[in-house]
């Protein structure tokens, strides 16, 4: 279909972006998502030869069609600010070409002093971009109103397995794979946009081998949520999504044995569970310095409100923000999933136990807030599993829209 190779590519363009801001020339992650954004260009191009896009606001505009599935995606935004509000690429496009492009589109993000105005709209090679060029705004429709809606089912397929190698990965002991861990939450934010009304797909336990990946892709979908529901930008939300995603790495250093023993744990075994908040945060810090948020969380995300929780701390100090909110939606995940020792508990009681323990266990503030956003987005939760596609939540009149794509964790 190719509105989903189009929304695929929009989504490898914007990571080829965020990626070449961060790394050198040559760099081999850089030229990854640069053939990766190229590969998918080409792709796109095998069904159509002149794939042309609009970036109205939040609206991104495939040819004529308003693709649901990238609805308030932040990058069009950004890509509009820039000055770059349509895009349109021939069949003659080279590499070379395509990285000048990249580069000078990066430019115009990164350089707010950039004069675009002397600048030709038009291009004389294969891609051509600036703005649209419309007199003015007065009487124009909203795009919603004009234009048809594309709609992608979205899986967890990809993500899932993603979020498994990058375990493995740093069990081994390899560095963590940044670039794929931002590229699953790149990849959920898109999935919970794919309507004009925030979706919450959070994966369904089957396997409780696999639970530390499928909790790790349920907290970051919370903590974004929760993130956005209390006003967030856009990049907290997707650090504090980072954050959630790699929460629990530090269970990758926790015998299996212990991790998935189905009874009661021995006080030994205890000592060595909670040990994986320290460890959690020391392999984010030794991968990526940047990542001190993310670090942060992974250390203090099972210490609660008045002290207690662990690990322990010779002095009291008030946890990071997003600790907090991890906190809870690390809480509500858990206690709504099946474990080898208990059923899950119902989405209401789990709750009930979070507002019982607003105070001493959870942030006044937040507990409250996220309480608020499930009993008011509860028909917007939706259940799936690896392989069904993301199901129409109750409250909507039509198909949700979502994308396949990209990575996820912890």
């Amino acid at each position: 279909m190719s509105e989903s190779q189009a929304a695929r590519f929009l989504t490898n363009l914007a990571q080829a972006l965020a990626t070449m801001s961060l790394y050198r020339d040559g760099h081999p992650a850089r030229e990854r998502v640069i053939d990766t954004a190229f590969d998918s260009l080409r792709e796109l191009q095998q069904g159509d030869a002149r794939p042309q896009f609009s970036f109205l606001g939040y609206d991104v505009v495939y040819g004529q069609v308003a693709l649901r599935e990238l609805k308030e995606w932040d990058w069009g935004l950004r890509l509009a600010n820039a000055g770059v509000q349509r895009m349109e690429f021939d069949t003659l496009v080279e590499r070379d070409e395509f990285v000048g492009f990249l580069d000078e589109v990066l430019a115009r993000l990164t350089l707010h002093a950039v004069d675009s105005a002397g600048r030709s709209q038009e291009r004389s090679g294969a891609i051509k971009f600036g703005a649209i060029g419309v007199k003015g705004t007065e009487g124009i429709q909203r795009v919603e109103d004009i234009l048809p809606t594309a709609t992608i089912a979205y899986f967890l397929g990809e993500e899932a397995e993603t979020v498994r190698w990058m375990h493995d990965e740093v069990s081994g002991g390899g560095k963590l794979p940044l670039m794929e861990a931002e590229s699953v939450v790149e990849s959920l934010s898109v999935a919970m946009h794919g309507d004009q009304n925030l979706i919450i797909p959070l994966l369904q336990l089957k396997d409780f081998d696999q639970y530390t990946t499928t909790h790790s892709l349920n907290v970051c979908v919370l903590a974004m949520a929760l993130a956005e529901h209390l006003g967030l930008g856009a990049r907290d939300v997707r650090a504090f999504g980072v954050a959630g995603l790699l929460h629990d790495l530090g269970k990758v250093r926790i015998p299996k044995e212990v991790l998935t023993k189905p009874g009661k744990l021995t006080d030994a075994e205890w000592a060595i569970m909670r040990s994986h908040p320290i460890e959690g945060a020391k392999i984010i810090y030794e991968s990526d310095r940047q990542l001190d948020l993310a670090a942060a969380v992974a250390y203090e995300h099972h210490i609660m409100i008045d002290g207690g929780g662990y690990p322990g701390r010779h002095f009291h100090r008030e946890c990071h923000r997003a600790s907090k909110l991890v906190h809870i939606c690390d809480v509500y995940d858990a206690l709504r999933t099946n474990r080898p020792y208990r059923a899950a508990w119902e989405p209401e009681r789990v709750l009930k136990q979070i507002e019982s323990g607003l105070g001493p266990d959870f942030d006044m503030d937040a507990g409250r807030a996220f309480i608020q956003m499930m009993e008011k987005w509860e028909p917007r939760v939706a259940i799936v599993d690896e392989q069904t596609p993301l199901p129409q939540p109750a409250a909507m009149p039509a198909p949700t829209a979502a994308r396949s794509a990209a990575p996820v964790s912890a």
